[in-house]
């Protein structure tokens, strides 16, 4: 990822960007990375798919999307997620042109060039923010770290290996069998 030149970047500068440009705002700093990889693309798509069929067999009618989609979380950061849920109850307030607030779940993958924002900065400002349950899959490993907002803080709720289920907290029922991912 590459850093933009400018000091302190807003949402007004971030907003000015030809719509689909390679940039997220992240702590006032215009971040530019390149498209993910085909295997990312891969990965994202097939839990897109699980998750998008299990919430059909419940008639969950909350907000799923993939990346690219705008999360407006304060005026310095609007950040793209790999994937993001928003309850039903909850879509009303905050779809808008973009998203403005904290979804309830953010599933991150992820990719050499943005391990770090994923593991450090974007946690932090969902953390900072209210998203109640925070994902990371590394497909390098092949396992998935579960993360739980309580009080504010978040904490490590379930790490799992290849070989074992990760269970959602926000989507009750839903189990994602890391195997069925790492094929």
């Amino acid at each position: 990822m590459l850093t933009a030149d400018k000091k302190k970047y807003t949402v007004d500068d971030y907003l000015m960007l030809e719509e689909g440009a390679p940039f997220q705002l992240i702590n006032y700093d215009l971040i530019m990375s390149p498209s993910p990889i085909p295997a990312h693309q891969q990965l994202s798509a097939k839990i897109i798919q699980l998750l998008s069929n299990f919430l059909d067999s419940i008639n969950d009618n909350g907000f799923l999307v993939s990346a690219p989609m705008d999360v407006k979380f304060d005026d310095g950061n609007v950040l793209q997620p790999d994937i993001l849920y928003i309850k039903e109850s909850r879509v009303v307030d905050l779809v808008k042109d973009r998203i403005e607030g904290a979804p309830d779940l953010i599933i991150e993958i992820l990719s050499p060039s943005t391990a770090y924002y994923d593991l450090r900065q974007k946690k932090d400002v969902y953390e900072k923010y209210g998203v109640a349950e925070y994902i990371i899959i590394d497909p390098v490993q092949e396992n998935a770290d579960m993360y739980k907002l309580t009080d504010g803080v978040y904490s490590l709720y379930q790490k799992v290996l290849k070989t074992e289920t990760l269970t959602s907290l926000i989507i009750p029922g839903f189990k994602l069998e890391l195997l069925k991912l790492f094929k």
